[in-house]
């Protein structure tokens, strides 16, 4: 089945083969044009505040075909993950779900607060909510499915720091080349977790200088300062991890102009490691 892949915006997980579609200089609204030929079209929407844009697409897509929509922001529960489809090659997804239950995050209400493992899927960009709270098999299966794609595995959907525990530590010392790892700071209590998490990393053999730690911090929610925001980025630094600033977005993905500028600041590694090499001095 020929199926045509509509995606709203483009991001870097964005797939790239001549089946997908997105805004770009030559197409800005993700259009079909006299050449598109499909069985299906699917719009896969990822974030909330592109759902006004549904009706529209779901209008003109269907012409080529009929139209299925789907994604995270419908807030439906996920299926299997399957490889490539709306995630560009690389990206895998083992588990879905969250057994945490964070005031600004919708995937343990998506998940109804249950962990779902999945089939494995080889690839070597993990984006699992929450890997760490899966079964030691799966876990221990995911590490052998990494192993085998001489790549770099990243754990780019973050990795639980009040969960992480010396045989993953273990494991993720093993790895070669060595993973590049992001946790996350989100809230006051995940700071004791950081600080240890690091302490064990660094012991097992990462560094702080080789950028492989990294760590998402949480900025611009309701009662965020700048000092504060800045604080936290900091502290994940002392604590071994390069921070990247993850700025809050409500449902309706507005924010606020300085809050957007100051993220720039430190979302850019270079820039980033500016910065901190100054406070280190």
């Amino acid at each position: 089945m020929k199926i045509i892949r509509v995606f709203p915006r483009k991001t870097n997980a964005t797939p790239m083969d001549a089946l997908a579609v997105w805004p770009c200089g030559e197409n800005p609204y993700a259009a079909p044009d006299l050449f598109h030929e499909a069985d299906e079209v699917h719009i896969s929407v990822a974030f909330t505040w592109d759902l006004p844009k549904v009706k529209w697409l779901v209008r003109q897509w269907q012409r080529v075909a009929p139209v299925k929509v789907g994604g995270p922001a419908f807030g439906k529960p996920a299926g299997e993950f399957i490889g490539g489809r709306y995630l560009k090659p690389g990206y895998t997804i083992t588990s879905r779900g969250c057994p945490n239950r964070c005031w600004f995050c919708w995937v343990w209400r998506l998940q109804m607060g249950e962990v779902q493992e999945l089939p494995i899927v080889d690839g070597w960009k993990v984006q699992d909510d929450n890997l760490l709270a899966c079964s030691e098999q799966h876990i221990r299966a995911v590490f052998a499915m990494l192993k085998r794609q001489n790549r770099r595995a990243e754990f780019t959907g973050g990795l639980d720091v009040a969960r992480l525990r010396g045989w993953h530590v273990n494991l993720l010392a093993e790895m070669r080349p060595r993973p590049v790892i992001f946790v996350a700071y989100d809230t006051p209590g995940d700071y004791e977790p950081l600080v240890a998490s690091g302490r064990q990393l660094l012991e097992a053999g990462f560094t702080r200088e080789s950028h492989r730690l990294r760590c998402y911090v949480l900025i611009g929610y309701r009662g965020d300062t700048f000092s504060m925001a800045e604080a936290r980025l900091n502290a994940a630094w002392r604590a071994g991890f390069l921070p990247f600033a993850m700025l809050y977005r409500g449902e309706g993905g507005c924010t606020d102009p300085e809050w957007r500028r100051f993220q720039r600041s430190w979302c850019r590694p270079a820039a980033t490691c500016t910065k901190l090499r100054r406070s280190d001095t």
